[in-house]
C-alpha cells in the first residue's frame, strides 16, 4: 500500500452536501491507494448500500475498498478490507467473522502498535500525526517524530503503516519517507466557495487528490527517505 489512502467521510462530506459516491468517483480517478467508506452516523443497511454502490467503481480503478468497522458489511458488499480501531472488535474477532476478508488497525502508541504488528494485519494506521478535527475524541498527538518512530518499527515487520490524523496536502510532503500512505479526510475538498458549481468542486477534489498521491510516487518516496 503507498500513496493516498482515501477517506470518504459521510458526515464532513453532508456537512458541505457533497454527495459521497460522486466525491469517492473524484477521487478514484487517480487510483489511490484505498478508499475507505467511514459513515458512523449512518443505518448499516444504508452504509451496506453505499458499500455495495463503491464496490464496482473501487475494482474497476484497481483500488482497495475498505469497510470501517463492520466485516459484516465488509463481506456483504464485496470489500477487500475492513479498518478496525481500537475500540471497535479485535483483530482476530474480525477474521473469525469474516475469514478470508483483510484487516487494517488503527494505533496511537507504541504499546498498540506493537500488538497490531504482531497480529500481521495488512496495514497498520498510526496517529494522529496531527491536531485533527474529523474525529470527536482523538487520541493524543503522535508527532512527526513518533510516526518516524513507528514507521521503523512497522518497516522491519514488513507491515505497511499509514499515517493518520490532520493530514494535508503541505504537511503530507513532509510525510514522504516517513509513511507508506497517508490517510486524507477534510484536505480533499476545497475550502468553501458560494461560487463553485458542484462540477468544479469535485474537479478540485481529483487534483487534490492527485497531488498527494504522486508525492509517493517511488522517485518521490526514493528522495524523502533520503533526506
Amino acid at each position: 500500500m503507498r500513496g493516498l489512502y482515501a477517506i470518504v467521510d459521510v458526515g464532513t462530506l453532508r456537512g458541505r452536501l457533497v454527495e459521497p459516491v460522486a466525491f469517492a468517483a473524484a477521487v478514484l480517478a487517480v487510483r489511490p491507494a484505498a478508499l475507505q467508506l467511514r459513515a458512523k452516523e449512518l443505518p448499516s443497511r444504508e452504509t451496506l448500500a453505499m458499500l455495495r454502490e463503491l464496490a464496482p467503481m473501487c475494482h474497476r480503478a484497481g483500488v482497495l475498498l475498505v469497510a470501517n468497522d463492520r466485516p459484516d458489511l465488509a463481506v456483504m458488499a464485496g470489500c477487500d478490507l475492513v479498518h478496525v480501531g481500537q475500540s471497535d472488535i479485535p483483530i482476530d474477532r474480525a477474521r473469525r467473522l469474516a475469514p478470508g476478508l483483510a484487516v487494517g488497525v488503527s494505533t496511537h502508541d507504541p504499546e498498540q502498535l506493537q500488538a497490531a504488528l504482531e497480529a500481521r494485519p495488512v496495514y497498520v494506521a498510526y496517529g494522529p500525526v496531527f491536531e485533527t478535527t474529523t474525529k470527536k475524541d482523538p487520541a493524543p498527538v503522535v508527532g512527526v517524530a513518533g510516526l518516524r518512530a513507528a514507521y521503523a518499527r512497522a518497516a522491519a515487520a514488513r507491515i505497511p503503516l499509514v499515517a493518520i490524523g490532520g493530514i494535508t496536502r503541505e504537511r503530507a510532503a513532509g510525510l514522504v519517507g516517513l509513511a507508506d500512505a497517508v490517510a486524507v479526510v477534510a484536505d480533499l475538498l476545497p475550502p468553501p466557495s458560494p461560487g463553485r458549481s458542484v462540477g468544479d468542486l469535485l474537479v478540485e477534489v481529483t487534483a487534490r487528490a492527485r497531488a498527494i498521491h504522486a508525492l509517493f510516487a517511488p522517485a518521490a518516496a526514493a528522495v524523502g527517505a533520503a533526506r
